[in-house]
């Protein structure tokens, strides 16, 4: 078994290399004998675990030849091909990201903590979110015995405050809009509150004008959402297609595609810390707001939606009004009914 580390002089001191590194340390000592004595220390100490892990490789490859060659790439190609087609290109993307490239040919069996805490440092939320993703993802597999990062070591994850468009920003923005097409779905997302792959991805099928309702079942999670036409919505419908999809060209546009470009836009009015989902919490703050019960809204957004829950939990901020106004109307209402 090749030695981990080898010992040369510098002068009159001794000094040790890693023979994996290159890295070079000093014994600290000028007697040979001394030096020699430290570091055959230093490699019988290194020499047990990589016995060990020798031992393991042959155990392991006995009961599934592929386990000990398994790399991290092994594992974004398996988690990559599972889930929505978003999803799958999400995690394509994210992937393709510099900061998995040390990690990217490691093998699992020789993974350490210092190789996770190394893409640690490049310290964007989102890398580290789809790192723990993948990390989990081996272990559920079975192809990693053990967490490699315990839980409580994981970077934490502090979410940043979404909210809603206000109105006067949806009419800044529509103001600047020169494309029909856009301006129309901009409309609708403030109409609808739907999401912007949901929104973009309508068929006039999906209107039906004798209930006047509007049916779908949301892209991201399955759940149907359905809601009323209002008198302001069937203005916006009365422009698209009768037939198809309502937004023939910005359908096929990517999502991140439509995002960058609803950015530019709002660049161009002067607005900003918006995207195309703060319709969405504008349009559930909004329906706080107004009193609409929470049934309603879960129903016209979809009963998962995240920005139900913000809104009906604590982002929408309603002012009561003054007793002397509800008196007011209670004697109001007492002459009425005399």
């Amino acid at each position: 078994m090749k030695t981990k580390f080898t010992m040369f002089r510098r002068g009159a001191m001794f000094y040790m290399q890693d023979s994996a590194t290159g890295k070079q340390t000093s014994l600290r000592t000028k007697d040979e004998a001394e030096a020699s004595s430290l570091l055959n220390a230093r490699n019988a100490a290194q020499q047990q675990p990589t016995l060990n892990l020798h031992l393991a490789r042959a155990y392991l490859t006995a009961s599934d030849p592929a386990f000990v060659e398994r790399t991290w790439q092994t594992v974004m190609q398996q988690l990559q091909s599972r889930g929505k087609d978003t999803s799958r290109e999400r995690y394509a993307s994210v992937f393709k990201s510099p900061s998995f490239d040390g990690l990217r040919n490691k093998k699992l069996l020789e993974t350490t903590t210092d190789d996770f805490f190394a893409v640690f440092k490049d310290g964007k939320v989102s890398i580290v979110y789809f790192l723990k993703r993948l990390h989990n993802f081996a272990l559920s597999l079975g192809w990693i015995a053990i967490p490699i990062v315990a839980p409580y070591l994981w970077p934490k994850y502090e979410a940043k405050d979404r909210r809603g468009i206000t109105q006067d920003e949806h009419q800044s923005v529509l103001q600047q809009e020169k494309n029909a097409e856009w301006k129309l779905y901009l409309e609708l997302l403030w109409e609808t509150g739907a999401a912007q792959s949901d929104a973009v991805n309508f068929k006039a099928e999906d209107v039906d004008q004798q209930t006047r309702t509007i049916s779908y079942f949301r892209q991201k999670t399955g759940s149907l959402a359905q809601f009323t036409i209002s008198k302001k919505l069937e203005t916006v419908l009365s422009h698209l297609p009768t037939t198809g999809v309502l937004f023939p060209k910005l359908s096929t546009f990517s999502q991140s595609d439509r995002a960058s470009r609803f950015r530019r836009r709002c660049e161009r009015a002067g607005v900003s810390g918006v995207t195309l989902h703060s319709y969405r919490y504008a349009w559930a703050e909004r329906a706080k707001i107004v009193g609409m019960p929470e049934r309603f809204a879960q129903a016209a957004l979809g009963h998962n939606s995240k920005a139900i829950h913000r809104a009906y939990a604590k982002k929408a901020i309603i002012i009561a009004p003054s007793l002397e106004d509800y008196e007011a109307k209670a004697a109001q209402q007492k002459l009425v009914a005399a």
